[in-house]
């Protein structure tokens, strides 16, 4: 019997497959896991998002944390705190640039008798005189008088007579010029005395004053008073010139 030729090919085959199969039933040990990796970069930022829609609060309460980020409506006013202890006195500092002046202040009135008056200020200054040749009568007001000066008028040309009308203290004097023996006095409501000043002889020049404190009412005024003259001189026509002043020197309060 002749051997087939295609037996060794058979053999062979069987051979390798058997040998595979024992190579897969052999199994190996696990593994060990490897190392963490470095981190990696950061990427790059992303495009910004498109504005939302206004939030809107669920009903029911309200967490503490929203209300505070929500604004409310202004409070009133709380009542004023206790004042504070005072502070330390600071330095003195520079000068300052001299302010500019002031508005002029309204026109003062003066008292008239406890009243105000319509008159302005404290005014009240006479100078009057007489230039009549005849010799003012004895013991009589001397009268005839031309006003130089009369401010307000308290001095009455009809009467001769200074009438106070301010309260305070004032200054009253008079000069006379004759040709002949002359005596004049000072007489007033608030004088227990006259106050009397004479000159004789010819070419006489007579003068005299006096410092007085009036209320309203009381008078002042010159009289021709005969001390130790002759008769005659009454009669004497001969120029004769008299000037009476006064006026206040401050008001009394």
């Amino acid at each position: 019997m002749k051997g087939s030729p295609y037996l060794p090919v058979f053999v062979g085959v069987a051979l390798l497959i058997s040998g595979v199969q024992s190579d897969v039933s052999c199994k190996g040990t696990d593994g060990r896991p490897g190392q963490d990796g470095a981190s990696g970069r950061d990427g790059w930022p992303g495009v910004k998002g498109d504005k939302g829609e206004p939030g809107t609060l669920a009903d029911g309460p309200v967490s503490s944390s929203v209300l505070q980020r929500m604004k409310g409506e202004k409070g009133s006013r709380g009542e004023q705190g206790d004042l504070g202890p005072k502070g330390y006195q600071g330095d003195l500092g520079s000068p300052g640039l001299p302010g500019r002046p002031g508005l002029p202040g309204p026109d003062g009135k003066r008292v008239n008798r406890g009243q105000q008056s319509d008159q302005v200020g404290d005014q009240s200054a006479f100078s009057v005189i007489r230039n009549i040749t005849t010799y003012p009568p004895f013991s009589q007001v001397v009268k005839d008088w031309v006003d130089v000066v009369n401010i307000p008028g308290h001095f009455k040309t009809n009467t001769g007579e200074f009438i106070c009308d301010i309260s305070g203290v004032y200054y009253f004097n008079f000069h006379s010029v004759a040709r002949v023996s002359i005596c004049l006095a000072i007489v007033s409501t608030v004088l227990d005395k006259q106050l009397v000043f004479c000159d004789y002889g010819n070419e006489q020049v007579l003068s005299g004053g006096v410092v007085l404190q009036l209320t309203a009412g009381d008078k002042v005024w010159l009289e021709s008073f005969q001390d130790q003259q002759e008769a005659n001189v009454i009669d004497n026509s001969q120029s004769k010139q008299i000037i009476f002043n006064g006026f206040l020197i401050f008001t009394a309060q």
